[in-house]
């Protein structure tokens, strides 16, 4: 029989092990994100900007799956004058911004780290938080849009709609399983598979709509039937455009990838030798690449628009319909036969399911450049598998609610797009204006008004979006708050660096063999402040006259950085008084620092002297955690302790 010990070593074996595997990774992953721990990144391979161009495409060339159909269910008749001013606003307006902003964060950091450098202190946390609810509403729904829009093209494909259709909502939620078990095994962004997936698409798609538009030319009828049509229906030309204007902000998911295009930075290959702070050959590459793309892409959008609009009957777009969420597959079917367009289909759904694992590697790879640095992160999200796991528990939800409806879920992907860019319009207008650039300002304050426009007139239309994006909101401010209150007695220090004459007194300081500190919250900084506090510690403590001692005074510097390195710099006050000064975003975290610093530096354990602070400890406890001070002796303490587990190692703590 065998012992309890053992039976519970058995029982608590899968366990143990399941932990491991999907916390494998963890460290690793706290050294890689953007904050003061971060290693030096290792070299990596980088590519020619139209390579890196595919890999950005992913996410924004694969909404022609889906695209063409939502403007004609969205527009109608005037899907073509929609898409014109759509295309209108991609290259006067967004185009603009994002080169705008591939110049001001060239290493993938994106319009999000703009908006972060522009407000300070919490309010920047809390707005970069903001941005990052609707920056995963954005990834979540291109996965869930992306694995919806696959589903519909496989259960329309006339081989195989007898045996799936009707199972939309299942195949939808098992190509995100399938997604989900790819990053659980381990996923790296492949470019090598991303060019020739997006070069067959494209390629596709160019033959399907250059046969659609060679019909369009050579049936009579066509453009005078749509061209009446149009005329019964909205009356004079001006009425056209004006209803143009106002229907446009529903075909904003043309939109989508200005963000991830600047993202994928990192990988486009430079000039030799160029500074990482500012790499001219990387920016000109994610110039051109912005450029190309966003060009292709309104070409095949207002081709697009033309074919399906003049050549699909309006009742096949209704729910169900055989075009819905696939305007160009039905096309390739009835143009080129049941053979080529299950090719297309095929082509379709690898570039949608690849889109979903594009988005899932983005938000992956964005959280962790902020969420570290703020403390914000729980530590499990640190680690892939359990991210993914939220990740695809989270689009398993949305796709639920959304019953896998491409044109449901098209309101929700077109709100987290168009804040993302109405974001960066803003940043770019606010840079422009601080760099005395009185034209760019006028005409990035322009551009801004016309996607604040956009982005509300979508969100009254479709609330959705805002919906679930508040959701996300909710969800990243509540865990990252709950996660900073967590972690708020860590060190938190990365590093701490004494200037010579620090390291003289404490080294004078262990020659006598005890190293007394002394905390003082300076003022006037004056003989009287340093005599005073002298006699009241004497006072309070069993110290005699003779006793040397070394103030250690911090200044506060931002309270909602998390980690920072300390430099510790001594003088000497009025002749006689030693004195430790430096700088850091919470007073306890840096003195803990500083003691644990001292004692390896001298193998000796420090004293430290306080005063009691007056105040209710609740209170005391909140300007801790939001302005960096507070009641500093007892946080000191208990930092020291989750620091240094073992009591003998732990510097002494006195208060009077």
């Amino acid at each position: 029989m065998a012992s309890p010990g053992a039976g519970s070593a058995t029982s608590h074996g899968p366990r143990e092990r399941l932990r491991a595997w999907l916390l494998e990774g963890q460290a690793d992953r706290v050294q890689r994100h953007q904050g003061p721990h971060a290693r030096p990144p290792k070299e990596e391979k980088r590519h020619a900007w139209w390579k890196v161009m595919c890999l950005s495409g992913l996410d924004y060339f694969s909404t022609l799956g889906y695209q063409p159909g939502i403007a004609a269910v969205a527009a109608g008749l005037l899907s073509p004058l929609a898409t014109l001013v759509l295309v209108a606003v991609t290259l006067a307006g967004a185009l603009p911004v994002y080169r705008r902003v591939a110049e001001e964060s060239p290493n993938g950091q994106g319009s999000i780290a703009m908006l972060e450098r522009l407000l300070p202190f919490w309010r920047g946390k809390l707005f970069v938080l903001f941005l990052l609810g609707f920056a995963a509403t954005d990834f979540i729904i291109t996965i869930t849009l992306s694995a919806a829009d696959g589903a519909a093209h496989l259960v329309e494909n006339p081989h195989l709609a007898s045996t799936f259709r009707g199972h939309n909502l299942g195949i939808t939620l098992l190509m995100i399983a399938l997604l989900g078990a790819v990053f659980l095994k381990g996923f790296n962004e492949a470019i090598g598979f991303a060019v020739p997936l997006v070069g067959v698409f494209l390629l596709l798609n160019a033959i399907v709509i250059a046969v659609g538009l060679w019909h369009v030319i050579t049936t009579p009828h066509v453009i005078p039937d749509w061209s009446d049509a149009l005329t019964t229906e909205h009356g004079s030309g001006l009425a056209m455009v004006g209803i143009a204007l106002l229907v446009f902000p529903k075909l904003a998911l043309g939109l989508s990838g200005f963000e991830t295009g600047v993202a994928v930075m990192p990988h486009i290959k430079g000039r030799e030798g160029e500074p990482e702070r500012r790499p001219l050959g990387r920016i000109v590459g994610a110039k051109k690449l912005l450029t190309t793309a966003a060009v292709t892409m309104s070409v095949f959008l207002i081709c697009s628009s033309v074919v399906t609009t003049l050549l699909i009957p309006e009742k096949e777009f209704d729910p169900g319909g055989p075009a819905n969420g696939r305007a160009l597959a039905y096309l390739a079917h009835e143009h080129l036969g049941n053979t080529f367009g299950s090719i297309y289909d095929a082509a379709t759904i690898a570039i949608l399911w690849f889109a979903g694992a594009s988005a899932m590697a983005g938000l992956l790879n964005l959280m962790p450049r902020y969420l570290p640095r703020y403390g914000m992160a729980p530590s499990w999200a640190r680690a892939v598998r359990p991210a993914v796991l939220t990740l695809v528990a989270a689009a398993f939800l949305i796709t639920w609610i959304f019953d896998a409806s491409v044109d449901k879920q098209g309101g929700a992907y077109a709100t987290g797009v168009l804040v993302l860019i109405t974001s960066a319009a803003i940043a770019v207008t606010i840079a422009a204006r601080r760099a005395g650039q009185r034209r760019l300002t006028v005409f990035f304050t322009i551009v801004s008004a016309i996607f604040v426009y956009t982005t509300a007139a979508n969100v009254i239309e479709r609330p959705d979006g805002m919906k679930i994006g508040a959701c996300f909101i909710a969800a990243i401010v509540g865990s990252s708050l709950l996660s900073r209150l967590r972690r708020a007695f860590e060190l938190r220090i990365t590093g701490v660096i004494f200037d010579p004459l620090a390291e003289q007194f404490v080294r004078d300081q262990a020659a006598t063999g005890t190293i007394r500190l002394v905390a003082n919250e300076p003022g006037e900084r004056d003989e009287a402040e340093y005599r005073d506090k002298l006699r009241q510690i004497h006072a309070d403590n069993d110290l005699r006259e003779g006793d040397d001692v070394v103030f250690i005074e911090v200044a506060i510097g931002d309270p909602s950085e998390f980690e920072a390195d300390l430099y510790v710099r001594g003088e000497v006050l009025h002749g006689r008084h030693k004195v430790l000064t430096l700088k850091s975003p919470a007073i306890p975290n840096a003195l803990a620092a500083v003691l644990l610093h001292v004692r390896d530096l001298t193998g000796q354990q420090p004293h430290i002297y306080f005063e009691w602070t007056e105040g209710n400890p609740i209170g005391q406890f909140a300007r801790f955690f939001f302005f960096g001070h507070g009641e500093v002796a007892p946080v000191t303490r208990e930092v020291l302790r989750e620091a240094e587990p073992d009591r003998a190692k732990r510097p002494h703590v006195h208060v009077g």
